[in-house]
């Protein structure tokens, strides 16, 4: 992602990503994906990092979310881990993210790395199986387009600055600041 704390944001990196480099870096599976217990160590890594976040910065983006696992779950065909079930309920009891999130779409086109070694057309599904999570967790997509990186942050940069002043502005709602993460495909 390239928002970052120069422009005010603290931004959350991915965990799927970090988890299995680290044990591709450990030599211990070049497929940690594979592994029953995959889905519950992104999600504690999920939950340790938005825990641990401390910042000067008033505005976090998450890069991913607990609804992400839930649907990376979904689309490795695994069952929900109890553990992946508690966060979802957790975040959702305690509203740690906002209502609206940042719905990147994708480019056009997939570019595998180790971490991800799906095809295009797979790419589309987990697309899908990702916008029907969220949206069966009750959260409001803020499309953003095909369109260069520039064009994309600057998007939703103003975005943000557009909730952000109004949910600033005189109101009888008790709305919060924060932004849930961009999923990006």
């Amino acid at each position: 992602m390239s928002l970052r704390a120069k422009d005010g944001f603290d931004v959350v990196d991915e965990a799927a990503t970090a988890v299995i480099a680290c044990e591709q870096a450990e030599g211990d599976d070049a497929a940690p994906w594979t592994w029953a217990a995959f889905i519950e160590k992104v999600a504690d890594l999920q939950h340790r990092r938005q825990r641990q976040v401390v910042s000067d910065v008033t505005l976090q983006i998450y890069d991913r979310s607990p609804i992400c696992t839930h649907a990376l779950a979904k689309y490795l065909g695994r069952p929900v881990p109890e553990k992946l079930s508690a966060e979802i309920d957790r975040i959702t009891r305690e509203r740690i993210y906002e209502q609206q999130v940042f719905f990147i779409r994708n480019i056009g086109f997939r570019e595998p790395t180790a971490a991800r070694r799906i095809s295009f057309q797979e790419s589309l599904l987990f697309e899908r199986i990702h916008e029907q999570s969220y949206r069966q967790y009750g959260y409001d997509l803020v499309d953003v387009p095909v369109d260069d990186v520039a064009n994309r942050v600057a998007m939703i940069t103003d975005a943000i600055s557009q909730l952000a002043s109004e949910a600033e502005a005189p109101a009888d709602s008790t709305e919060r600041s924060r932004m849930e993460p961009p999923p990006a495909f």
